[in-house]
């Protein structure tokens, strides 16, 4: 007879999200043995930095952009690479853990394809909103735009079951409103600046696009369009 096994949670989170939260961790583990002299020799101290340079996203690139109508793979890339750069080991270890935990709750009621578009469309579509409303502002790094998609394409699924269950669906808002309001304690305390609009906007750029990243979501969405 063979031996039960318990499976592992690992196993249950989709495959690009725990790429995604693997290469956040491998990056910051890189700058981490750079700062301590384990990699790279003396240079290796401004990585973090210069990493920020080339590839965080810029603001003034997207207005460059929009002014002069060309499209710069320079700028355009930072768009998908913003979100593996973060300042501190703290950052980039609760972005990863966020990131694993919600995609595979997210994962275990949509497709893995879904999930990880659901990242990457809240993350370049958070910058996108960002660098549209301050293109003099400062530039963005760090996953947690697209974690809001996630925590968007979370809210929208308790949001269908409390629905299901008769039960009143403000309830699901609950995890963005605890969120938002440790931000506006620490924005208080600490000091914040406008990056949090990245946030925001990935949050609602996530609920939405679940609407049609649901199994039969694109369907129900035209049936209830012919019905108007």
């Amino acid at each position: 007879m063979s031996e039960f096994r318990e499976p592992s949670p690992v196993n249950s989170v989709p495959p690009l999200i725990l790429a995604i939260a693997l290469l956040i961790m491998g990056i910051e583990v890189v700058f981490q043995m750079g700062n301590r002299g384990m990699l790279g020799g003396p240079e290796a101290i401004g990585w973090r930095l210069e990493a920020i340079r080339d590839y965080a996203f810029s603001n003034r690139g997207l207005a460059w952009m929009l002014e002069t109508g060309e499209l710069r793979f320079d700028f355009m890339k930072r768009f998908v690479t913003y979100p593996f750069l973060h300042g501190t080991l703290m950052q980039a270890l609760f972005a990863a853990v966020m990131t694993l935990a919600l995609g595979k709750f997210v994962g275990e009621r949509m497709a893995q394809w879904a999930v990880f578009v659901l990242f990457f469309a809240s993350a370049v579509g958070g910058a996108l909103i960002y660098g549209l409303f301050l293109p003099e502002g400062p530039g963005l790094i760090g996953a947690f735009p697209g974690v809001y998609g996630l925590i968007g394409g979370f809210t929208y699924l308790i949001w269908l079951r409390l629905g299901q269950l008769g039960e009143n669906q403000t309830r699901a808002f609950s995890m963005i409103g605890f969120l938002m309001g440790i931000q506006l304690i620490f924005g208080v305390m600490y000091g914040s600046d406008s990056r949090w609009l990245a946030d925001v906007a990935g949050f609602g750029i996530g609920f939405f696009l679940s609407i049609v990243l649901v199994p039969g979501g694109f369907r129900n969405l035209q049936d209830k369009l012919r019905q108007r």
